[in-house]
């Protein structure tokens, strides 16, 4: 058991808010050094891998000033005018549906999506339009709010639908450890079963941003009259 010591360095250095890079690589560095792997062999293993995917890397990198670009020239603005012309939208939904479509299109083995390629120029400024459209101008606070269900729409969606998908990484990961300790449990089955997972966590989600509509409702709420003799 105390080789799963990197999985409590990760729980401890995001608890804490450390640098996500920096949590990843101590938890690998513990992890090799208690399964009993010289410092050398940890190190030359990152790097390995490094090389190995850095084309993976690049697209990521690409991707960003693509994005900037599109977002210089309004991609924003455009997403957020299309979304108030559908009068049955609300932040809520616009979140809701993005999960769903992110949910079922990882389950599949289509990749659409990412924060920076969809959430924040597409997901989240369409999440704010409707909002605005329903309850006018909204507060830093709403606007925050809003903008953390749009991001934890594509971690639910892309991280409880790939385990539908057999060829993804996490259920090989997993066929992998089990295999090691000597279980015999197949790809189908790990599959099957992380579909009721996918949607008790989509129906979580359904009643977050249910909230979040409720919520958004009450702050633009103008106070009542007060109350008062003459």
């Amino acid at each position: 058991m105390i080789k799963l010591i990197g999985v409590l360095v990760v729980a401890a250095g995001f608890a804490l808010r450390f640098n996500t890079l920096l949590v990843v690589l101590a938890a690998g560095i513990a992890t090799g050094l208690v399964a009993g792997m010289p410092f050398n062999d940890i190190m030359a293993l990152f790097g390995k891998y490094f090389v190995e995917n850095r084309y993976m890397t690049l697209v990521v990198v690409l991707m960003v000033p693509v994005i900037g670009l599109l977002e210089r020239y309004g991609l924003q603005e455009r997403a957020e005018t299309l979304i108030r012309r559908a009068k049955a939208a609300t932040a809520g939904r616009v979140v809701l549906l993005y999960t769903a479509v992110r949910q079922i299109s990882i389950s599949l083995g289509i990749n659409l999506g990412g924060h920076a390629a969809a959430v924040r120029p597409l997901i989240a400024p369409m999440a704010e339009g409707a909002a605005r459209a329903r309850h006018g101008e909204l507060s830093e606070q709403t606007v925050q709010d809003i903008r953390a269900h749009a991001a934890a729409a594509e971690n639910i969606g892309n991280f409880f639908g790939e385990d539908i998908f057999i060829a993804v990484g996490a259920i090989l990961l997993m066929k992998g450890f089990f295999d090691a300790l000597k279980i015999e449990v197949s790809l189908w089955a790990m599959a099957r079963w992380g579909i009721p997972t996918a949607l008790v966590a989509f129906g979580v989600m359904a009643w977050r941003t249910r909230e979040l509509d409720r919520r958004i409702a009450r702050a633009a709420k103008p106070p009542g009259p007060k109350e008062g003799g003459a």
